[in-house]
């Protein structure tokens, strides 16, 4: 288990409350085809911005402050398999993860920044590490 004691934050689109837990085995934002095993999050509001701005579904992003419930680990999407170390403290866990809160002022990409996201994403034929 990594040493990180955040805070951590999850990006999405959906309106939660406190209290609420997020789990994992929910759909891809990435390859809607795909369950994903862990729920994953991170110790930078900017990561989660992005996450948020990129996730699927209606609305404004979100990012809601979390606590890991169990236990948790490096994401090897954006590290140790791919790139060395864990520069963007990217995490996953199997574990759900409970809100205790929401950040409500972050900056948020601009249309110009989602759009070359998105381009990158539906480039990427990288496979996801689930």
């Amino acid at each position: 288990m990594p040493f990180d004691k955040g805070p951590f934050y999850h990006g999405t689109k959906a309106d939660l409350q406190v209290g609420d837990l997020l789990t994992a085995k929910e759909e891809s934002n990435y390859k809607p085809e795909l369950r994903m095993n862990h729920i994953y999050f991170t110790a930078l509001v900017s990561g989660a911005g992005l996450a948020a701005s990129l996730a699927k579904g209606a609305g404004n992003g979100r990012i809601y402050i979390i606590e890991p419930t169990g236990e948790f680990e490096n994401d090897p999407n954006v590290t140790d398999k791919k790139f060395p170390g864990n520069l963007t403290r990217s995490y996953r866990s199997q574990e759900p993860l409970k809100i205790v809160g929401e950040v409500t002022e972050w900056s948020q990409q601009t249309p110009e920044e989602l759009r070359r996201w998105h381009e990158k994403l539906a480039k990427n034929k990288g496979e996801i590490i689930n």
